[in-house]
């Protein structure tokens, strides 16, 4: 597993708010540092805006520690029982295109929404399987065997980069 960080642009952030001025080509050529092979290998592009004072200061309790372990660990469950039998594959990041294809069924809405978004933002084949095991993920979490357009969604919003930059 990979977990890595970086800014967006030279300055921090995708607009001004970071504090500098950064023009939309600097901020292009500081990203393509990283090689578009290589930002299609990473699952999960996610990005963290500054957070709101008055965010910060609210009161109202988020999902706690214990509930999102649980619900993880269903997901995860259900992942082994899924891919029990097939070739030591126990969780969807593993699959490869057959699994995929058996395990990640879409619906015709749920297609032409995702030839939708290939076509949009010119992904990749890679890209494309990516986005799928994620979004089968993201319907694990929420208990549900069926994709939705809303884990299409989510999974091809967890692709930020590809979105705003080398989607453009």
């Amino acid at each position: 597993m990979l977990v890595a960080a970086m800014n967006p642009s030279p300055t921090g952030g995708f607009d001004d708010a970071a504090g500098g001025k950064c023009t939309p080509t600097a901020m292009r050529r500081y990203l393509n540092r990283i090689s578009g092979p290589l930002l299609d290998r990473i699952d999960l592009h996610v990005e963290v805006p500054t957070i709101d004072r008055q965010l910060l200061l609210r009161s109202e309790p988020a999902e706690g520690s214990v509930a999102i372990r649980s619900r993880v660990e269903r997901a995860r469950a259900s992942q082994a029982q899924r891919l029990s039998g097939w070739r030591k594959i126990h969780n969807n990041a593993r699959m490869g295109p057959s699994e995929i294809a058996r395990f990640c069924i879409l619906s015709p809405a749920c297609r032409s929404f995702l030839s939708t978004a290939i076509s949009e933002l010119a992904l990749s084949a890679r890209t494309f399987h990516r986005i799928l095991k994620v979004a089968r993920t993201i319907a694990d979490l929420a208990g549900r065997e069926e994709l939705r357009e809303e884990d299409l969604a989510k999974a091809i919003g967890f692709r930020s980069l590809d979105r705003r930059i080398w989607g453009e």
